[in-house]
């Protein structure tokens, strides 16, 4: 039996632990909070699985709360041109034609890892550092660290050919609360750009207590929507710096969240991280190699909502060259191989993430056009479960403009 050591108990970790324990393979899964500290924790991100993430769960067994979390059924756009305006200038709602669901990580991942245990899966509680990884990697076949941004994903060389930033380009500010007004169009997960300073993104979602709405700030650090919060702020007082903003620069969303609280006690999230693409392998000093696995070496800003469906995919594609591979050696051939595979679709996020940071004229262009035309609304929306076609009308400016002429001709006729 070919044994597989997975550092990292995210989305991307876990979900390959379970999935590789189920083709036979022994599995060792290593990370310093066990199921008690990942509930009783700080909320880990904001997420929402799309249609194929969540086809994914179904098929692993995985779905554990699809008859309880709310759906999102489509994503609402508002466009404000300059901060503390009182009403937006664009606003539509495009359709999903699959609905999708947020369920909080800290009730997820801990339900997950039972799950890995329950399996037969060897989980060992320990926060392995750089120094150490090497030991503990010798008498496995394979090797992958599922640590996200942390400190050992820094092993990881950053790849200088493919789009990274030297700084974070937004300050994130999250928080699950209950007592929020649902969307008046329903189950939407709404974005509310204001040009040049971030965005607020909402949506419905599900918790430790239940059905509940998720709301995040994406501010451009130094910007009118960035608020400075000690380390150690409360999730009351996060709530209190989230809702001060949307209340000065998204009044149509503070109106929904101006009487909800915190989900609990440790209900939200203050920090940044900086996009970053890596390459897959990392050399350890005695030359054993290991492989990067989704946010670890591909890490884009949450603003296109697609960390856990990249990490969702990311063990799916890993699981298949795994098992493909059969008896052969897991080789830095066979690394690269399978991230070769990963990077396929994982481009076209790290582009999408890239020019919805950026906000050139063009996006807002097809913006004011989804706002005419419901079949643009629509897309866009669908594009969050498959971005790879975006590349055909929403990434470059020519195309961009050749679309929307095209759609406009025809609304002509």
């Amino acid at each position: 039996m070919r044994r597989i050591l997975i550092v990292g108990a995210g989305q991307s970790g876990l979900q390959l632990a379970i999935g590789l324990l189920a083709e036979d393979y022994e599995v060792t899964l290593v990370s310093p909070g066990g199921p008690e500290e990942l509930r009783a924790g700080p909320v880990l991100s904001t997420q929402c699985l799309f249609g194929p993430a969540l086809r994914r769960e179904r098929r692993h067994g995985l779905s554990l709360w699809h008859d309880r979390a709310p759906l999102v059924e489509g994503v609402g756009v508002r466009v404000a041109e300059t901060a503390g305006q009182r009403e937006p200038d664009i606003s539509w709602v495009g359709r999903l034609d699959e609905p999708a669901q947020s369920v909080d990580q800290r009730l997820k991942l801990s339900a997950w890892l039972e799950r890995f245990v329950r399996d037969g899966g060897r989980f060992v509680r320990h926060r392995v550092g750089a120094g150490e990884l090497e030991d503990i990697a010798r008498g496995h076949d394979l090797t992958v660290v599922a640590v996200g941004r942390g400190e050992l994903g820094r092993i990881f060389p950053r790849d200088a050919a493919r789009r990274s930033h030297d700084a974070p380009q937004r300050t994130l500010t999250v928080a699950y609360v209950t007592g929020a007004e649902p969307h008046p169009e329903g189950g939407i997960l709404s974005r509310s750009a204001v040009r040049g300073a971030g965005e607020v993104i909402s949506l419905p979602a599900y918790s430790l207590t239940g059905a509940c709405q998720a709301v995040m700030v994406e501010a451009v650090p130094g910007g009118p929507l960035d608020r400075a919060l000690p380390a150690d702020a409360s999730a009351g007082t996060v709530f209190a710096g989230l809702l001060d903003v949307l209340r000065r620069h998204a009044p149509w969303e503070y109106e929904r969240f101006a009487d909800a609280d915190p989900v609990d006690p440790r209900a939200a999230l203050h920090g940044s991280y900086t996009p970053v693409v890596r390459e897959p392998v990392a050399r350890l000093p005695h030359g054993t190699a290991v492989l990067g696995m989704a946010d670890t070496v591909v890490a884009n800003d949450p603003v296109t909502a697609q960390g856990a469906n990249m990490a969702s995919l990311c063990a799916d594609v890993y699981r298949r060259a795994i098992v493909d591979h059969g008896t052969r050696p897991f080789d830095e051939a066979f690394m690269r191989g399978a991230f070769a595979a990963y990077w396929r679709q994982a481009r076209h996020v790290t582009a999408w993430s890239g020019v919805m940071l950026s906000g050139p004229r063009h996006v807002w262009e097809l913006f004011r056009l989804a706002e005419e035309d419901q079949a643009t609304a629509d897309r866009f929306a669908n594009s969050f479960a498959d971005p790879s076609g975006l590349i055909e009308w929403f990434l470059h400016p020519e195309r961009a403009v050749e679309y929307a002429d095209g759609v406009r001709r025809l609304s002509r006729t």
